[in-house]
Formats: C-alpha cells, sequence, structure tokens
C-alpha cells in the first residue's frame, strides 16, 4: 500500500523540519511530494529504528537492514533510485521545477514478519541543505566571508523560488485558459446538439401530422 501525506512547503518551512519521523511496515511504502524549484540541491538525513517486541520500543535494526529510496521528477522520470542503510543521508539536485516524489520503502520483505519501523527524516532545502561549517573549512573563509556566502546563497535561493512561482502561476493560466475553452465548446456542442434535436422533432411532428392527415 502507497501513502502520500502532501507536505507542501516552501525551501525556508522545509529547513525548519526537524523531528519528522513515520511507521512504515515491510510491504509499505511511504511517499512524500515536494514542490522544489529546478537546479535546487536536496538533502535528507535519516534513520532507521525497528520495533523491540520484548522492550516496546524501537532500537537500531541489525546489519543489512536498509531503505530503497526513489525520487521521481514532474515528467515521473526516475532521478534517483538506490538502496541506503539504516542511516545516513540522501542527496540529489533538481533539474526541472514542480512537484518531486520521494519514496522509501525497506529493502527486504520477510525480516520482520510484520513488525514495524520508525524512520526518523529530515528533508532540507537549498541554502538550508549547505553545511557552511564544512564549506568554510574546506576554503578557509573567514566570519565575515562565510556570512557574506550565506547571504549569496540565501538571495539565489529567493530568486529560484520567485521563478518557481512565476512558473506555476504560467502553468496554473494556461489551465485555467484550457479548462474555460473546453467548457465553451462543450456549452456550444451542447446547444448544437439541442437545435439539431429541436429541429428533427419539428419535422417528425409534422411527418406524423400529415400521416394522420391532421394537417
Amino acid at each position: 500500500m502507497i501513502y502520500y501525506p502532501f507536505i507542501l512547503l516552501s525551501a525556508y518551512l522545509l529547513g525548519s523540519v526537524q523531528c519528522l519521523y513515520f511507521h512504515i511496515g515491510e510491504t509499505e511504502r511511504k511517499c512524500f511530494i515536494e514542490e522544489i524549484p529546478d537546479e535546487t540541491t536536496v538533502v535528507s538525513h535519516y534513520k532507521v529504528e525497528l520495533f523491540d517486541v520484548r522492550t516496546g520500543g524501537f532500537t537500531p535494526p541489525t546489519p543489512g537492514i536498509g531503505m530503497n529510496v526513489e525520487v521521481k521528477d514532474p515528467d515521473m522520470k526516475i532521478i534517483l533510485s538506490r538502496v541506503y542503510s539504516f542511516e545516513g543521508k540522501i542527496s540529489f539536485t533538481s533539474h526541472i521545477p514542480g512537484e518531486h516524489i520521494i519514496c522509501l520503502y525497506s529493502n527486504t520483505t520477510a525480516w520482520i514478519g510484520g513488525t514495524q519501523l520508525r524512520v526518523h527524516l529530515d528533508i532540507q532545502v537549498g541554502d538550508q541543505a549547505i553545511d557552511y561549517a564544512q564549506v568554510a573549512q574546506k576554503e578557509k573563509l573567514s566570519d565575515l566571508q562565510l556570512r557574506i556566502r550565506q547571504l549569496v546563497e540565501q538571495v539565489e535561493q529567493i530568486i529560484k523560488e520567485q521563478s518557481y512561482q512565476r512558473f506555476r502561476e504560467e502553468r496554473f493560466r494556461q489551465t485555467s485558459e484550457s479548462t474555460h475553452q473546453r467548457v465553451f465548446w462543450w456549452s456550444l456542442s451542447q446547444l448544437f446538439i439541442l437545435l439539431v434535436m429541436g429541429f428533427w422533432q419539428m419535422r417528425h411532428l409534422k411527418s406524423f401530422f400529415e400521416a394522420k392527415k391532421l394537417v
């Protein structure tokens, strides 16, 4: 069974999500739909825990247990499909704007006999996905230079968000115009059918009265 919790948040709101977790069984799949601008980096940190019947809590699973991760772009093309371990980081970059589907499911179907897993997930988009401490260490940036770098990244992300909102507005306008055009032609078709039916009924009644010699 596939579940689609619709988490349609902006990059900055997603950056504040820290403690999201969900339960998943051995035959279940969890999918998240994220609206992402183009050329935007998405990083997801996750951790899987196995339900322990003896303690009634969740504990780290045994080696070999992992998660299949599949990411599809708005055109339903798979841009990431990989098996990960029970804890790690998922990273990909969007190439077209729109709704991306991120699906997670267990890498086997016979090892826990229906026992649940708990998956902790933290999704970060855009500049929220950048580890600035690592950037500063790698490029040897001062505090001021690092702050400027952060501001530049944030401005670029805002520009991408604005571009994506324009893209959504244009797509909505095209959909509205297409719907309006279809309604217009459907109404015109109905009117034409009514006129044809009225004309046919008048001809039929005239022929009936002539056959009965009433006219």
